[in-house]
């Protein structure tokens, strides 16, 4: 399948997941993260792997194949606060957790990353059962990590710098 085809998909997909949530009242499941897994790989222009790859998505070759794992969240209505994203498993192998959000046409409007040491450290001296257990608050984890991308600025210069121009 070529990339325009994906890219098109994709583009049907946001409109198909928007529209049976605006008629059905509930989202689609399970599309949200297939979007946000092309949303990352596109904008942050990593590569993906095999779906038997356990415990990452993607690789950033320009950070030496640094392996990340995808989570998404599609944030529906903004003044509800202490919305989650899916557990993070600490016993698997990755580098590092890259969080996709989305806004209620499933598009991104922010991505921010966080590097493993900094998840983990945060989880063991946590008193929260939830986050001992990688269940994460969206606020937590923009907290502990860093904007990677946004609609507005692109990639944060900062960290991403080495893939410009």
């Amino acid at each position: 399948m070529s990339i325009y085809a994906a890219d098109k998909l994709i583009s049907q997909a946001r409109q198909l997941a928007a529209e049976y949530r605006r008629t059905m009242g509930k989202p689609l499941p399970g599309i949200s993260n297939e979007i946000a897994l092309h949303d990352a790989i596109r904008l942050l222009k990593l590569t993906p792997v095999d779906a038997s790859v356990g415990g990452y998505d993607a690789v950033d070759p320009a950070r030496d194949g640094l392996r990340i794992q995808i989570k998404s969240r599609t944030i529906f209505d903004e003044s509800k606060t202490g919305q989650r994203i899916g557990q993070i498993k600490a016993e698997q192998p990755w580098d590092s957790v890259v969080l996709v959000l989305m806004d209620d046409n499933y598009e991104p409007y922010e991505i921010y990353e966080a590097d493993r040491d900094d998840l983990l450290e945060f989880m063991e001296k946590s008193s929260s059962s939830r986050a001992k257990r990688g269940a994460l608050s969206v606020a937590r984890f923009k907290m502990i990590g860093r904007l990677a991308w946004s609609r507005d600025e692109g990639l944060a210069p900062e960290l991403w710098d080495n893939q410009t121009g």
